[in-house]
């Protein structure tokens, strides 16, 4: 190893150099252009990549590239330490990162809070989908536990922003000095820590560590349901830290009020600040975090592939983001230029997976899963008053929904007639009219079916 080099970023320079000649330049731009060479020292390099997937697709079909060319610019191959982007801790290949922490026998509050850096206000893509819920959290995390927002309570469904948000309040009370002792935590570690407290004999010292924090951030507390001394440890916790005057945010997948399984107590201290959701976003929110996402990943792509994306992708951001990684991961693997007819071509299967067309079955189990009762019931000729609603409601939203004719819609019901069909949306209908808690519920229920496709 020579003992004397350029600076790292022109060694790199001569790296990249080599890299370009050997590789289609859509590939090079994708995958070698955002790496950001840091230091290296002992014959390890150490070098920043923009996210997990990013280091992983060069481990898997560029190492050997990788070792080629630095055998040629530096004499030996040094091994690799990645970096994520904005994330202090590197680590070395990939065998050794792990995405979520362990649980160890010794509780003790992690010095980094376990947040990650790269979720902040500066890079949360706002809409009218998620404007309520953005102004409320910068509100909290400019004032910890000095609002009336506390709890404050984030729902939405998978992929919509909760995480990215309860995560943003964190980084922007570490960056700004708002409080001192943060930890983002999972509703899963919670639990996790406080069975491992168990075990040791130690819940004394659990208590007082997760007691003893400024501001608490918990995603997921819908994994607290039917864990009944895990939802008594974190309801003393929750106590505590509010008579403290300490801050408490909470994420969810739904309204407290949908929780099933969880203490009434635990429910009510939930409600007992501010809820806000975050919804599905608009076409012009996908388009902004399309392009959001091109412009951090340093990725060149034409405003008609945008387009295209965020029309045939509307379920939520993870599957938008989702969609562009599997374009540029193909586009890089064989070499093509990034165009519309590729991204036709690649997404296709896609967008068709995810537009799949209603069924009467998709409506029968998303609702018998929100009654909590088995399908082949609803088709059964049980006269079980849940059954029988859970049934009538079926029908009604099948009929409503979807375009069967109520013939089959009854035949999909044991065989039922379409006069059932009938008798059983006017029913509903009536109770719909009748009772405004009940219609409350189906418009939940709804807006879940609709989400599904």
């Amino acid at each position: 190893m020579p003992e004397v080099y350029e600076s790292i970023e022109e060694t790199w320079n001569k790296c990249l150099v080599k890299i370009e000649k050997k590789i289609p330049p859509q590939t090079f731009s994708t995958w070698f252009k955002p790496i950001v060479p840091l230091r290296i020292h002992d014959s390890k390099l150490v070098i920043q990549v923009p996210s997990r997937f990013h280091y992983e697709w060069i481990e898997e079909h560029y190492k050997d590239l990788f070792n080629n060319v630095f055998l040629d610019v530096f004499g030996f191959v040094p091994s690799i330490n990645y970096t994520i982007a904005l994330i202090e801790n590197s680590f070395p290949g990939v065998n050794n990162y792990q995405e979520k922490p362990t649980i160890t026998n010794e509780l003790s509050l992690p010095t980094n809070t376990r947040l990650n850096d790269r979720y902040t206000f500066d890079n949360f893509v706002e809409g009218n989908s998620n404007q309520f819920a953005k102004a409320a959290s910068l509100a909290v995390a400019e004032a910890p536990g000095k609002t009336t927002f506390n709890p404050l309570l984030i729902y939405g469904g998978v992929g919509l922003g909760k995480t990215h948000l309860t995560q943003a309040i964190g980084n922007f009370a570490v960056e700004n000095g708002k409080a001192h002792r943060i930890l983002y935590i999972s509703s899963e570690k919670f639990t996790l820590d406080f069975i491992t407290s168990i075990q040791n004999n130690s819940t004394t010292k659990f208590s007082k560590l997760y007691r003893s924090v400024d501001l608490l951030l918990v995603d997921d507390i819908q994994f607290f349901t039917s864990k009944e001394r895990t939802q008594e440890e974190f309801f003393h916790t929750f106590n505590e830290l509010q008579q403290k005057g300490k801050q408490i945010v909470l994420s969810c997948d739904r309204p407290p009020s949908e929780l099933k399984g969880l203490e009434e107590r635990l429910i009510s201290r939930f409600t007992s600040g501010l809820i806000v959701d975050v919804q599905v976003p608009d076409f012009e929110t996908r388009m902004a975090i399309l392009q959001k996402k091109a412009e951090q990943d340093n990725i060149q792509i034409d405003n008609d592939i945008i387009v295209f994306i965020a029309t045939n992708i509307t379920s939520n951001i993870r599957e938008l983001e989702g969609a562009l990684i599997k374009l540029l991961a193909h586009a890089s693997l064989n070499g093509e230029d990034i165009s519309l007819d590729l991204a036709k071509r690649v997404l296709r299967d896609f967008i068709k997976k995810k537009n799949t067309p209603l069924t009467i079955e998709m409506i029968q189990r998303i609702i018998c899963d929100y009654f909590r009762i088995k399908e082949d019931l609803i088709r059964a000729k049980t006269r079980k008053k849940e059954i029988v609603l859970a049934r009538q409601l079926s029908m009604f939203l099948s009929k409503e929904l979807t375009n069967y004719a109520l013939k089959t819609i009854g035949l999909h019901f044991g065989g039922r007639d379409h006069s059932t069909v009938i008798h059983a949306c006017q029913n509903i209908e009536k109770k719909i009219k009748n009772d405004k808690q009940f219609s409350l519920e189906i418009e939940k229920v709804r807006r879940k079916i609709e989400l599904s496709v």
